[in-house]
């Protein structure tokens, strides 16, 4: 029974100090991190805006479905590998599935997501760019939270992330 127990204490320590296979890019030098939490989205969510600015009020009510949303880039191409790397680690962990893969002006951007029981909402998406998009090399975008993919590019857009305006046309 204590070996159980030990076992069970090992486990859920271990998980509550995991991290993502994007955490650990993050204080890497030449690249660049955004994290935003659940908390900041809600609290992103409480502000006053005007109320005849149609688009703001479909950011604001959107910022109310997301949990997460985390993206790693570089402008580096010698960091490009370990990004893709990340990525393909965070996909073997967390089994997504391939909504889209396209090429647009030389870059190739793959949209993995998971849907909701009813298939009517994304749980979760991870947008994996390479190329050259203003500078950028590689990116990837994960946001997590229960809300319609082609809701996301107006989020993106928003927070000023790199590959907003290629997410914006793979979405419509």
């Amino acid at each position: 029974m204590k070996k159980i127990i030990v076992y069970v204490a090992l486990l859920v320590s271990s998980l509550a100090f995991s991290q993502n296979a994007f955490d650990k890019l993050e204080d890497k030098e030449g690249v660049e991190s955004i994290v935003v939490s659940k908390k900041m989205f809600e609290m992103m969510s409480k502000v006053k805006v005007d109320a005849k600015d149609k688009e703001m009020q479909q950011y604001m009510n959107l910022l109310k479905k997301l949990d997460n949303l985390q993206a790693v880039y570089t402008s580096q191409s010698k960091l490009s590998g370990d990004i893709n790397s990340a990525a393909a680690s965070y996909l073997k962990a967390n089994p997504l599935e391939s909504i889209t893969t396209t090429t647009q002006d030389g870059n190739v951007i793959k949209v993995y997501g998971k849907t909701d029981a009813n298939q009517s909402n994304v749980r979760e998406v991870l947008v994996v760019v390479n190329g050259n998009f203003n500078g950028v090399k590689t990116s990837v975008l994960s946001i997590k939270g229960d809300f319609p993919l082609s809701e996301i590019a107006l989020i993106v857009k928003k927070l000023n992330i790199p590959g907003a305006d290629i997410l914006s046309k793979i979405s419509k």
